[in-house]
């Protein structure tokens, strides 16, 4: 679930060559009988060398398209004969949506032998979304926090608490450091769960005397909110515009180093609050009228070879599930705690179910008037 930077489309060019695809008898006999693998990934989420090594190693070309939102990921799959053969949706709400509406095929695990060597905690973290495993392998994940610019906050305020939910749902604390900016993402099934586990709830809770509580949490910090960002926030952190968000993790890690490249004095930190954040799956997949269904696998099965998916963690800063890749990232990643939390940490993290749609209209009703003020 990386949401980075400015996205890029290839959508025309990727529709032209799906469009080849799916009128193979017009299609001149070289292309028809060409090798290809059609993968629709967020924008900025892969080291664009293993795809070339992909390439030279298999003889099979990379079609790469991006998407910067699930909602985009959504309408494309619900449509039909998308022509994509490996796609990455995050675990919640999109992957398990998917799989109820039968849109993903089961993965042959005889042909992607590397899945032998992904973390099997992760994995069953994984099987609130995926009972069985059975439709999906991680990907690269990571957690829902707040990112924090702390010398402008402290300028603020000298009391107000970094490694806790109150820095934001306290709305006195709010308040205090209004004036430097806070942000929060656009995305109502990241933050009510977020918000229901911090007021002690159940964070897939459908009560709708539970959804009032998060509505009158969100309503008394909204006056300090100002902004919602979608894909938007790692640009705020690094730029100084806000010095708190909401967001993902990668984000602010993101952030971070855009900040210090730029070299005008912000500083960007992530903190995972100690009250518990919620944990994040982006999941490979295989569409069930994938067209190159063969493909899809061998694609899937390089990504999870440990030196090809820690070149990914490398260049993109998000941890993978392969705990073999670990002597490949380099060392400063590794030991980044926001990257790779300790066990202390883990054990704080939750992972989130679909709720039925009675409950997820309910939940949309309560973010519009979030964001309207009223």
């Amino acid at each position: 679930m990386p949401r980075a930077a400015p996205r890029r489309s290839l959508a025309l060019a990727a529709g032209l060559a799906f469009g080849l695809l799916a009128l193979p008898s017009l299609a001149p006999p070289s292309l028809a009988q060409e090798r290809v693998v059609n993968v629709y990934n967020w924008t900025d989420y892969i080291d664009p060398k293993v795809i070339e090594r992909f390439t030279a190693e298999t003889g099979i070309r990379v079609r790469y398209d991006m998407f910067d939102s699930l909602e985009t990921l959504e309408a494309k799959m619900s449509a039909g004969r998308s022509g994509y053969d490996v796609i990455a949706p995050t675990n919640e709400p999109t992957f398990s949506r998917l799989i109820a509406a039968g849109a993903l095929q089961p993965l042959d695990y005889a042909k992607i032998p590397n899945a032998a060597g992904l973390d099997r905690t992760l994995m069953g973290r994984l099987r609130s979304s995926d009972p069985d495993n059975r439709h999906g392998v991680i990907y690269l994940w990571g957690t829902i926090g707040l990112g924090l610019n702390v010398e402008r906050i402290r300028a603020l305020s000298r009391t107000v608490p970094l490694d806790s939910w109150d820095l934001l749902f306290r709305p006195e604390n709010a308040r205090a450091i209004s004036r430097c900016g806070i942000t929060i993402m656009d995305s109502q099934t990241d933050v009510i769960p977020t918000v229901l586990r911090y007021l002690g709830l159940s964070q897939d809770s459908t009560s709708n005397d539970d959804l009032r509580r998060v509505e009158q949490t969100l309503m008394a910090i909204r006056p300090s909110v100002r902004s919602f960002a979608s894909g938007g926030a790692l640009e705020q952190l690094a730029t100084g515009e806000a010095c708190l968000a909401l967001t993902y993790s990668g984000d602010v890690i993101q952030a971070q180093g855009r900040a210090a490249e730029a070299n005008r004095g912000v500083t960007v930190t992530y903190v995972a609050p100690k009250e518990g954040a919620q944990l994040w799956f982006d999941v490979l997949a295989i569409p069930r009228d994938a067209p190159n269904a063969e493909n899809a696998h061998a694609f899937i099965n390089f990504i999870l070879k440990p030196e090809n998916i820690a070149a990914i963690t490398n260049a993109v800063h998000y941890p993978n599930a392969v705990p073999a890749s670990k002597p490949f990232i380099e060392p400063e990643i590794l030991a980044d705690r926001n990257v790779y939390p300790t066990e202390e940490d883990f054990a704080r993290f939750f992972t989130v179910s679909s709720v039925p749609q009675a409950a997820d209209r309910a939940r949309n009703r309560t973010w519009a008037r979030f964001k309207a003020g009223r």
